[in-house]
């Protein structure tokens, strides 16, 4: 999206074209490791005001399916919702079947960074509490925190199955996020920070933008984090890279995986009946 350098037919419509067919983009921005406590200082973020989660991701232990752009995670939230998502990226919107259009839990959305904007898609769905910690304990099947629903969803955007008995629990990263507000931006700001058990941090934020005026406050979120000081991150990657491939890399092959409970997803009966699904 580097289209203020120059204007004209060249860079016409630039923008729409990379974000057509989301409602919505998510603009983001990781903060260099060396910036984290100061910007955590100036807006007064801590664990007294955000809101938890922890979030578990499931794929082989070589990556297969993030290699494929697909993520499985569930997210738990100490006293609220918990949910499991699965997503693919990257999505050309006309390409998504329009019946999913209808399903509650379902989204397309375009990330936008200074480097590129990638549009995907997914679909999420409630998940009974308890059960994700049961699933991690190695108590119940992966294959309870995901609805037959998702695992079709899956299909019809690749021609490829998710099959929860060939992944492991890659996880918990602990989250932190917290919505505010800066008197410099006119829109609302979003902070999220990720923990590994290591201690490493990494720190994004964020505003969401109407489509439609997804240029404008794109270069507008650019200068105020050059007016507040924030650098750029030389080292930026996506969080769920950045999560994954630490989790892979210690990976115990002894350990517990989704054959050592049940060799079977849920059956659709199961899911019909709402077994493992809040309601």
């Amino acid at each position: 999206m580097d289209i203020i350098k120059s204007r004209g037919q060249d860079t016409k419509g630039r923008a729409e074209k990379a974000v057509a067919g989301c409602a919505f983009v998510e603009i983001k921005a990781t903060i260099p490791p060396q910036q984290v406590e100061h910007v955590m200082t100036r807006f007064d973020l801590h664990a007294e005001n955000d809101d938890e989660r922890f979030i578990y991701f499931f794929d082989t232990p070589d990556l297969t399916l993030f290699a494929s752009g697909i993520v499985a995670r569930a997210r738990r939230r100490p006293g609220g919702k918990h949910d499991s998502t699965i997503k693919f990226r990257p999505v050309e919107p006309d390409d998504v079947p329009e019946r999913w259009q209808s399903v509650e839990g379902f989204k397309i959305e375009a990330d936008a960074s200074d480097r590129t904007v990638v549009r995907s898609a997914s679909l999420t769905m409630p998940v009974k509490k308890g059960l994700i910690k049961q699933v991690v304990a190695g108590e119940e099947a992966i294959g309870r925190l995901f609805t037959e629903e998702q695992i079709n969803f899956l299909l019809t955007l690749t021609n490829r199955r998710f099959d929860p008995a060939t992944v492991v629990v890659l996880g918990p990263i602990e989250s932190f996020r917290w919505k505010f507000e800066d008197p410099a931006l006119p829109w609302p700001l979003t902070a999220e920070l990720w923990r590994r058990p290591d201690g490493q941090e990494i720190l994004e934020l964020s505003v969401k933008s109407p489509a439609i005026q997804a240029a404008v406050i794109y270069f507008g979120f650019m200068a105020w984090l050059a007016e507040i000081g924030a650098e750029r991150d030389e080292h930026q990657q996506a969080k769920t890279r950045w999560a994954l491939e630490y989790f892979a890399e210690r990976h115990d092959p002894g350990a517990r995986s989704a054959e050592a409970v049940d060799q079977q997803a849920v059956p659709e009966s199961a899911v019909a009946d709402g077994k493992g699904v809040a309601p």
